[in-house]
């Protein structure tokens, strides 16, 4: 389409325009034809020629001869006028038709007229005004140096526009008449600016194309035969000029076609609403330029416009998107509602006459157009000019039209699907979100999971959770999610007042989408906090009839409106997170009883802890009093052991000089009514009387605990407070589990003092066994190697080897009874150490003597590798010796011959106990030897315990060896541990604490 015309129709213009010049080249090739006929006759009758063909070449020389008279009398006669030759308007008619329409190109076309104005007519100053189908004005063309000639701007409805629109010739102001000076008066002052006499209108097919005016003093010597051959000049620059127009239109129908198209086919393949807005204002502004663009579609709910999209200049403005447009009406809810564009010349003048709000700034021209999908527009495209003088033309506004309808399509549908993803995501949201809060049973977590799923289900900026304080009647702020949530929390506010006391009280959901407007708006938290609530969402959490507080969540992020189908979601949310609040806090108040009872039972492991460490009955007895007094609260109280005479007393605590009465704090039993509680054999309470007073003076109420162990009583716990009741039945239960731990502990105790009375038996038994048998041990190693050594005579042999069985039988009992004797001591307690700073490498040296016969003996290599400044260590010098030389003898006995045992050592922090020394000596013995099985390395320092390696059972042992090695590190201080690969060899690492200077 063409300006309402198709291309067939314009073609047809054309046709019948030129038709006129069709037909009179016809008449002239006619007329030309019958006067050669014509000639031919009178020359063939006059010289007698038959021939046609030479009467007509004698016409043709005839015709050629003729052309420079014609010239000559035409010269003369233009200089008895004073008009030069160059001026003949024949001849510049003759080259405008040649230079003028045989380019379609605008500029080239003005630069040819320019230059045959100059050239042939010798005008120099002329002001060319042609159509900008784009301002819908006239405007002056540049000239040669591509400059405009002037700035002055005529609108299509001027009064000189309209003139020349009626006009055949030209209009010369000279010969004005007082009715067309009157007709120009309102452009007098452009026409004075102009300085023009002369205007040539451009007639165009369908509007005037423009016109050419002439300086006012350039043409005052303009004749009338150049007069017209300048308004035949421009005849023929308007019928170029308007093919060339109707060539550009063309191809701007192609542009424009093209870019529906791309619209087209953009809207229809993408599915992200921003990309499509950026190609929409992309495609539209490539076809109508414009200082501001915005997009405005009317939100999901129907509840307002929505600004999406701002362009101002060439800058997107984000903080203008997303904006909900005032309710007032304006143009561009005219345009919304009627489905129909509009423009105007002037918007803001305009939207104050007609009383209507405008909606953007120092903005003149505007233009809109509404996206239309189905029966009501969805929105609206808006285009802006800042310049009064660039207007819209209807044309423009057809063509934003156009590709608004191409939009509208997309953008509906990428809305609508939008919409269904983002209800899915929120229905999926809210199917995890209830699935998590049934879950969830600390009360704490379970609000802010609540409240931050409400927030995030509905994209919002804030939001807050308020429970109702039995007490005080009032909703507390539990949590608050958003940017000042640490000012509100905590904070108290009536539970009638505001948009969310009137939720709380109706029990209804409540939306506020602009709160300023509200009667019920509670503004204190704004005012307090500075936050800026714009709109809001208030739904109650009500569980059995009963409303437990309220969910409010504030300000949509994308500045959209709350709506129905937002509160339907979040009161079903709202519904879920009230039963999973009443189950928090049911199951709460089940915790706490069970927290209770759990403390009850911490604190009975605590005691059964204490108890049992201590393994001392007076101790056992004394921990039990201390803590029955400290959980009942009793003002005295004591504890005893039950005898067939009475209860002698172990501890006591509250008591002044009342218990000095009792000899031997020996109580008897009918004193305190021992014999009931026997009976009853469970804990009783009583209240002194006359007949039997409290022990504590001021006493009001009593509490007798037995202390039983299977069907006896062994001891009992009596509690007496001033206050007349010393415990209640939970209190009473509790002593009553605390008599019976405590008479567990105190059985374990009499039975560990039993096993610790038969231990130290055994260990002196031991002990006096080891030292018997040292005796005859001494004599026979003495006597058997005075044999050896042949003091009482010769030796053969055989006995020599007997002798040597004997000598090594009694090595190996001396280590045993040795052995045995240090383990009776360790485990007896009675193993004394004397401390004192030692020099490893002095205690290598005894090492190394004591053992460097068994290993010559091996062909072994002993290498020894000390720091030089290696520090002295805190230890007992001979035990320190008999650890190394037990483990250098494991490394050598389980060590094949030619084997390697290495001793080294260096300094370094502690890492096995925080508490212990700061610094010690790492020490360690490394052989190459059969390394212990995997197996046996769990058990390797246990009393006793022999591998069962065939290899390690060949070498004899007693398996004490490493036990007491273990003891003795242990007992100075250090620790003692291992590595080893079977069959690769055994590395022992122990620590000694280095001795302070």
């Amino acid at each position: 389409m063409f300006n309402g015309r198709t291309l067939e129709s314009r073609r047809a213009g054309q046709i019948n325009r030129y038709t006129p010049l069709v037909m009179t080249g016809l008449l002239l090739a006619g007329g030309y034809a019958l006067l050669v006929s014509g000639l031919s006759l009178v020359f063939q009758q006059a010289l007698g020629w038959n021939s046609p063909w030479l009467s007509a070449l004698l016409f043709f020389i005839m015709a050629l001869a003729f052309f420079p008279l014609r010239n000559r009398l035409e010269g003369l006669f233009s200089s008895l006028r004073g008009v030069s030759l160059q001026q003949s308007p024949r001849r510049v008619e003759m080259t405008e038709a040649v230079s003028l329409l045989d380019t379609l190109d605008r500029r080239e076309i003005i630069l040819r007229l320019r230059r045959e104005l100059l050239e042939k007519l010798g005008v120099e100053k002329a002001h060319l005004f042609l159509y900008d189908l784009v301002s819908d004005s006239y405007q002056a063309a540049e000239d040669q140096n591509g400059k405009k000639t002037s700035d002055l701007v005529f609108q299509s409805n001027s009064p000189l526009v309209e003139h020349l629109t009626k006009i055949k010739g030209f209009l010369s102001l000279n010969e004005a008449d007082a009715v067309l000076m009157d007709e120009l008066r309102g452009e007098r002052t452009r026409l004075s600016l102009l300085n023009a006499r002369w205007f040539f209108p451009l007639p165009g097919n369908q509007r005037l194309l423009g016109w050419l005016a002439l300086d006012g003093q350039t043409g005052a010597g303009f004749t009338p035969p150049v007069l017209e051959a300048v308004g035949r000049l421009c005849r023929e620059a308007a019928l170029a000029l308007d093919r060339a127009q109707m060539v550009s239109e063309m191809e701007n129908s192609v542009r424009e076609m093209n870019i529906l198209t791309r619209v087209a086919q953009g809207v229809n393949v993408t599915l992200n609403l921003d990309d499509i807005f950026e190609l929409i204002y992309a495609q539209i502004t490539q076809l109508i330029p414009a200082d501001q663009f915005r997009l405005i579609l009317k939100s999901p709910q129907g509840d307002g416009l929505v600004q999406v999209f701002f362009i101002d200049g060439e800058e997107r403005v984000s903080e203008q998107e997303n904006l909900y447009l005032p309710v007032e009406p304006s143009l561009e809810s005219e345009v919304a509602a009627s489905g129909r564009g509009s423009m105007t010349d002037d918007y803001s003048r305009e939207s104050r006459q007609r009383g209507l709000l405008p909606l953007t700034d120092a903005i003149y021209a505007w233009m809109a157009a509404p996206l239309n999908a189905g029966a009501e527009p969805i929105g609206i495209i808006c285009l802006g000019r800042r310049d009064p003088a660039q207007r819209f033309t209807t044309e423009q506004l057809r063509i934003l039209q156009a590709l608004a309808d191409q939009a509208a399509g997309g953008i509906f549908k990428v809305r609508l699907l939008a919409e269904s993803e983002r209800r899915a995501r929120q229905l999926k949201t809210l199917n995890e979100v209830t699935r998590q809060l049934t879950s969830t049973l600390d009360p704490e977590r379970l609000l802010k999971n609540i409240l931050q799923s409400a927030v995030d289900i509905l994209n919002c900026e804030a939001g807050s959770l308020l429970m109702l304080d039995e007490h005080t009647e009032e909703l507390v702020f539990r949590v608050v999610l958003g940017p000042v949530a640490h000012e509100l929390e905590g904070q108290r506010m009536p539970a009638d007042k505001g948009v969310v006391g009137r939720s709380f009280q109706t029990r209804q959901p409540l939306i506020v989408n602009d709160v300023r407007s509200s009667k019920d708006w509670f503004s204190k938290p704004d005012k307090m906090t500075g936050f800026v609530t714009r709109s809001l969402l208030v739904v109650p959490l009500i569980v059995k009839d009963t409303v437990l507080g309220v969910i409010e969540v504030v300000n949509r992020k994308d500045g959209s409106n709350f709506n129905l189908d937002d509160q339907e979601l979040l009161t079903a949310f709202a519904s879920q997170a009230a039963v999973a609040i009443e189950n928090a806090r049911l199951y709460t108040l089940t915790d706490q009883a069970l927290a209770a009872k759990v403390e009850e039972l911490s604190v009975l492991q605590r005691i059964d802890r204490e108890l049992n460490t201590s393994l001392d009955v007076s101790r056992a007895m004394t921990i039990t009093l201390e803590w029955a007094m400290r959980q009942s609260g009793a003002d005295a109280g004591l504890v005893g052991v039950v005898l067939p005479e009475g209860v002698r007393v172990v501890a006591s605590q509250g008591y002044a000089d009342e218990l000095s009465i009792f000899e031997n704090d020996l109580i008897p039993g009918d004193r305190i009514g021992l014999g009931r509680m026997i009976d009853l054999r469970r804990a009783i309470r009583s209240y002194p009387a006359e007949d039997l007073p409290g022990l504590f003076t001021s006493a009001a109420s009593q509490v007798l605990i037995p202390i039983q162990r299977e069907q006896s009583v062994i001891g009992l716990l009596l509690l007496e407070s001033r206050k007349p009741e010393v415990c209640d039945e939970d209190m009473l239960e509790f002593l009553q589990r605390l008599g019976d731990h405590a008479a567990i502990a105190i059985a374990n105790a009499q039975l560990y003092s039993a096993v610790q009375s038969a231990n130290v038996a055994k260990s002196e038994f031991v002990s006096f066994v080891a030292h018997e048998l040292k005796n005859p041990m001494t004599s026979i190693k003495g006597y058997t190697e005075l044999l050896a050594a042949k003091a009482v005579g010769p030796v053969n042999d055989a006995q020599a080897n007997f002798l040597t069985v004997i000598r090594s039988n009694i090595d190996r009992m001396n280590t045993l009874v040795s052995d045995l004797n240090d383990l009776s001591k360790i485990e007896a307690g009675r193993l004394r150490l004397e401390f004192a700073p030692i020099h490893l490498s002095e205690a290598l040296q005894e090492v190394e003597r004591s053992t460097r016969r068994q290993i010559e003996e091996k062909q072994q290599t002993l290498t020894i590798n000390l720091p030089a400044d290696l520090p002295p260590v805190w230890a007992d010098r001979t035990r320190l010796v008999q650890v190394l030389v037990n483990l250098v003898s494991n490394a050598h006995k389980y060590t094949e011959a030619g084997g390697k045992i290495t001793v080294g050592a260096l300094r370094t922090k502690n890492e096995w106990d925080e508490n212990g020394p700061a610094e010690v000596v790492h020490v360690w013995v490394q052989d190459t030897g059969l390394g212990i099985a995997p197996e046996d390395q769990p058990k390797i320092f246990q009393k006793f315990f022999r591998s069962e390696d065939p290899k390690a059972r060949e070498v004899p042992g007693s398996g004490l060896g490493l036990n007491i090695t273990r003891s003795l590190v242990e007992m100075q201080g250090g620790q003692i541990w291992f590595e080893s690969e079977y069959r690769r060899g055994t590395t022992f690492h122990f620590t000694i604490p280095v001795a302070e200077q």
